[in-house]
């Protein structure tokens, strides 16, 4: 993908169901689950690099000794730095206890980080806070083990501040505005609630303070917990929780925003963002990780009992598309298939931009995620080159010489590696006009398969800002001298911000509206660009569910061509010599292709959560003041 997007984030969560001798006769060490979260986090590094996470409890262990264990890290590379201080840490203990090497008891008495419960969390600092405060897991901590709480999430809020008020309202005083600190209050405050009615029912019934905690931990409802916790948030989300006496769960959103699977045999439960994560880690079949419903939390209580509850009535399903398009591995049996059919459905509209003169076109596409659609679209290029041929043997009627049919037969696609990634390359002068260059070079480009005539189709993701392809990738094909650069698009044009974890909040880095703004001053009608801002403002105190969507009235007067060409013509710099089309998919033929992710807000303005349209018109409204501020 050419333009860097970010996205928050990755979660791994693994319940032992078995004692860890268990696993220490079986597997031949009592670490198999920290080896196995490390491994699923390290298949979820694509879903966050700023900063990782890890926690984990211990089950039934004596008072006095320590039963949760935390680390994060926000250094360069966060998952290998934290799974190096838990090594170093278990290795150190061994070395000092070398008569613990063998007695699984022993080690999960005095080491840290063995436990039977365990989560992990992967995440991208976007909107520029990447401080290590800001790293999940978070904990909230109480002498009382039912009291405690860790919480890491994939997630986004529109709603932060009436969160916020609300926990206000609720007497408390929150540390921090962020939308984590904010919802792990929320669950904290409602597990509060349930743990004093439990700790009260007991008491009438005459069981010390001491009984009372094992039935505290039976009788806990996690799932009142979370219905109460979880009936004012707005927003995309896979939050999952810790409590520290061992119950656990992840909940997912109404809508399906964000992905959450799981997957259970007798030795272990285990949820995680992507599938294949799973797969791989536990060589689980395909047909045994289950999707978590939307609304729906898989919990874990303490004694093993794992149950999937309903917890918010289930909305439209509106699970992200981006995450097809882009984000999740490629990997996964579905998405691998919908990224293939992405490309292919584009090869039509690539037929008419080359004048369906496939002799004369090299096809190619931007490393690395759009190799896959990149496949997909030249299966349709060989279907249609096959056609060709049979029709000119047709055409024929027998009358063709060994040499004509020779001819048409050896007729072949030209498909080439055209763009290489620098990824070592990096900007280190701070001066612009230098700078640009440098950015210019961060992709380079093989020579000597372009000809001076011909059509150089290249396919990417999605086209998010179009900073790299003008000032880099642009520049470097069109020194191939190619006569036509066809860059297109696997996703349709991104016109509108995302407030559900992805890093597109402000409109004016988006292409697809610099080039709506751009016609409507070519067209003389740019006061539409004030119109829409004053209906905007008018909204500013409305209710959620009340706000309307105008920004999409600054793209109703144009058909996507135009906006298409008008954004070719953004990326094309006056010393290109090759002509620049830009080929974007059609939101029909993206739910064609992902027929389960149908969340496509950010191309259509149709936002899944009432939130969503409080932050287009604040971002709209961000844009005309020229104010720099997050929507949300």
């Amino acid at each position: 993908m050419s333009d860097p997007l970010k996205h928050e984030c990755g979660i791994a969560l693994i319940r032992l169901l078995k004692p860890l001798e268990y696993y220490k006769e079986k597997y031949g060490t009592a670490f198999y689950g920290i080896n196995k979260m490390y491994l699923m986090m390290e298949k979820q590094h694509n879903r966050g690099q700023d900063g990782a996470g890890f926690a984990s409890i211990k089950l039934d262990v004596k008072p006095g000794q320590r039963y949760i264990s935390r680390v994060r890290s926000n250094e360069a590379q966060p998952i290998q730095d934290i799974f190096a201080q838990i090594n170093e840490r278990i290795n150190s203990e061994l070395e000092e206890n070398p008569e613990i090497k063998d007695d699984v008891a022993a080690q999960k008495a005095q080491i840290p980080y063995i436990g039977e419960l365990m989560m992990g969390h992967v995440r991208y600092g976007t909107f520029g806070k990447n401080s290590i405060e800001s790293v999940h897991p978070f904990l909230r901590q109480n002498n009382w083990m039912h009291r405690n709480l860790i919480m890491a999430g994939n997630f986004n809020m529109t709603n932060v501040f009436e969160l916020f008020d609300k926990l206000v309202e609720l007497g408390q005083h929150p540390k921090d505005m962020a939308d984590t600190v904010t919802v792990m209050e929320k669950v904290g405050h409602f597990q509060d609630r349930e743990v004093s009615k439990l700790y009260k029912k007991f008491k009438a019934e005459g069981l010390s303070k001491m009984e009372s905690s094992p039935k505290i931990a039976e009788q806990l409802n996690v799932a009142k917990v979370l219905k109460k916790s979880a009936k004012d948030w707005d927003g995309g989300y896979a939050m999952g929780g810790l409590m520290g006496h061992g119950d656990a769960f992840l909940l997912r959103d109404p809508s399906g925003i964000r992905p959450a699977y799981y997957y259970q045999d007798d030795e272990v439960v285990v949820v995680a963002s992507e599938r294949p994560v799973i797969q791989t880690a536990f060589n689980a079949p395909f047909e045994e990780v289950k999707e978590l419903d939307p609304g729906k939390a898989i919990i874990i209580k303490k004694n093993g009992k794992v149950s999937i509850e309903q917890i918010l009535k289930p909305l439209e399903r509106k699970a992200c598309s981006f995450e097809r398009i882009y984000f999740s591995r490629g990997s996964d049996a579905e998405i691998y298939q919908e990224r293939k059919k992405l490309g292919h459905l584009l090869f039509p509209k690539i037929m008419e931009f080359i004048d369906h003169d496939i002799d004369n076109t090299v096809f190619s596409y931007i490393p690395n995620t759009a190799e896959t659609s990149f496949y997909g679209m030249v299966e349709a290029a060989h279907a249609v080159l096959n056609e060709q041929k049979r029709d000119a043997i047709i055409a024929g009627e027998g009358k063709l010489t060994a040499q004509q049919v020779e001819d048409t037969l050896s007729r072949k696609l030209r498909t080439e590696k055209i763009a290489i990634k620098d990824a070592k390359l990096r900007t280190f002068i701070t001066e612009d006009s230098s700078r640009d260059d440098l950015v210019a070079h961060v992709y380079d480009v093989t020579y000597g398969v372009v000809k001076e005539n011909d059509n150089l189709v290249i396919i990417d993701d999605s086209i998010v800002r179009g900073t790299t392809l003008k000032k880099s990738i642009l520049k470097m094909m069109d020194r191939l001298k190619p006569k036509k650069i066809v860059v297109v698009s696997s996703a349709p044009q991104i016109r509108y911000p995302d407030c559900y974890g992805i890093d597109m909040a402000r409109l004016e880095g988006l292409v697809a509206f610099r080039a709506a703004l751009a016609l409507h001053e070519d067209r003389g009608t740019y006061d539409t660009v004030e119109d829409i801002y004053k209906k905007c403002k008018s909204q500013i105190n409305f209710k959620d569910k009340d706000v309307v969507n105008y920004v999409k009235e600054l793209y109703a007067p144009f058909t996507d061509q135009e906006v298409s060409d008008k954004i070719g013509e953004l990326l094309s710099d006056d010393d290109l010599n090759a002509e620049v089309k830009i080929v974007y998919q059609t939101v029909d033929n993206l739910h064609k292709a992902c027929p389960k992710n149908l969340g496509d807000w950010y191309f259509t303005g149709d936002y899944p959560t009432n939130g969503g349209n409080r932050v287009v018109n604040r971002a709209y409204i961000n844009f005309f003041e020229k104010n720099d501020e997050r929507a949300y």
